[in-house]
């Protein structure tokens, strides 16, 4: 995703993730450049295929490290930032941990929630990252977090399904609202958006409006671009998705499926939906249920004028340090490996994205796995204009207000231009307090 970054760069570069906050919690121990007899804790999100694959690497890491003992803290991405936020408040965080986005606005807003990584290049090599990568997970000038792979979310559609139907993967927006019929004759859904956690509902309604009008929902320095109407065109767009039953209701997924992730629901393995809109490094969990082949990549949508905007990438997730932690070096080691060593790089894959460091992706391509589709969004988001999603976009808050207003547009407790004015409003008021 060389041209994406490139792109991205200079916005990311100038982020405003210098918020006041976070004072110190503890002295910070100093780097030796020596590598000492320990034990490290690391903790990650993902999916099942991520979870299978670094539990391998860190068995390789142990191998070659029998003096440095990782243990692993793994779980599903619903709760998870509640949880890790909870460990740095009480000053209980794992040594090492992979983190999203926006975790440098909430966790480190003057940059001193984390290690600075950039102390620690004895042990971390960062030469296989340009400073465009870098500049992501730098706060206040400090290297908060290193990148381990920049994503955006792509179209994946179960291809036994759509045969079967005699159906083609939309490519504008209209096509899709034409799905919702032909699918609708077999009581099946060519797409699902959830409400949960990952706010997939609202992200596919978001991109329409960006592609649209050119406006971003949010600004990079947590700017709220989208005015009243967008957001209730926006609203609008996704209600039009459930009347035209080109994805489920509220209250139908609730009904069906509980609490249960789609890649976990009985409705997608059985094929009664047909579609999922998901991060390209984490894509993987939805591959994983099916059989081999079955989940193929579509085309991005267009407004069918040619207009290919509006789709967004961010970096998928990031790797930090705990400023707490007693063995800074050797924490550093560790993520040289995930990030850099060539045989992790071949049991890893892309189980979290396309890799970020030069040296991973050399090692992939070489042995032939830079594909998949996970590669394949890479490539399609390498080929549109797209958009830096703004970390702002990221968090819980901001997710919740979203997710409310597309729960009461689908049960009709309000209507688009009700849930919009108090979605604005409710936006605007938290990101002017968070920034403050």
């Amino acid at each position: 995703m060389k041209k994406i970054f490139s792109k991205a760069a200079a916005v990311c570069c100038a982020l405003a993730l210098s918020a006041c906050g976070s004072g110190s919690r503890s002295a910070v121990t100093p780097p030796d450049g020596k590598l000492d007899k320990c034990t490290l804790r690391f903790s990650w999100w993902g999916g099942d295929d991520r979870h299978e694959a670094t539990l391998e690497a860190i068995e390789l890491w142990n191998e070659l490290h029998p003096d440095i003992g990782i243990v692993p803290e793994y779980g599903g991405w619903d709760g998870w930032t509640e949880k890790v936020s909870a460990q740095v408040s009480g000053g209980t965080e794992p040594d090492v941990m992979q983190i999203n986005y926006d975790w440098l606005i909430t966790l480190s807003p003057d940059g001193t929630g984390f290690y600075d990584l950039g102390a620690l290049t004895d042990t971390l090599d960062l030469s296989g990252f340009g400073e465009d990568m870098l500049s992501f997970g730098r706060v206040n000038g400090r290297l908060n977090a290193v990148t381990v792979s920049v994503s955006g979310r792509s179209l994946f559609y179960n291809s036994d399904v759509y045969a079967r139907l005699g159906a083609d993967y939309p490519s504008t927006w209209d096509e899709l609202l034409a799905l919702g019929e032909v699918f609708g004759r077999e009581e099946l859904y060519p797409l699902d958006l959830d409400i949960q956690s990952g706010g997939t509902a609202w992200y596919l309604a978001v991109v329409y409006i960006q592609q649209k009008t050119g406006r971003q929902f949010i600004s990079m320095d947590g700017t709220l671009g989208f005015t009243e109407e967008d957001i209730a065109n926006a609203l609008r767009f996704y209600k039009e998705l459930e009347d035209a039953h080109v994805i489920r209701t509220i209250q139908t997924r609730t009904d069906e499926d509980g609490n249960a992730a789609l890649y976990q629901s009985a409705e997608f393995i059985g094929g009664k939906i047909a579609g999922v809109l998901e991060w390209g490094s984490t894509v993987g969990k939805y591959e994983a249920v099916l059989g081999d082949g079955v989940l193929e990549a579509g085309p991005l949508l267009t407004d069918g004028s040619g207009s290919s905007g509006g789709w967004m990438i961010k970096p998928s997730l990031l790797y930090a340090v705990s400023k707490g932690t007693k063995y800074p070096d050797e924490a550093a080691a560790f993520i040289d490996f995930l990030l850099n060593d060539e045989q992790c790089a071949q049991i890893l894959g892309t189980t979290r994205g396309i890799p970020a460091s030069r040296y991973a992706e050399e090692s992939l391509e070489a042995s032939g796995k830079l594909r998949g589709l996970a590669q394949e969004s890479d490539e399609q988001l390498e080929a549109v204009d797209t958009m830096t999603v703004s970390p702002y976009m990221e968090l819980p808050r901001v997710k919740e207000y979203c997710n409310s207003a597309i729960e009461k547009v689908s049960y009709g407790t309000s209507d688009p231009d009700e849930a919009a004015q108090e979605l604005s409003s409710s936006i605007t008021e938290y990101l002017e307090k968070i920034k403050k």
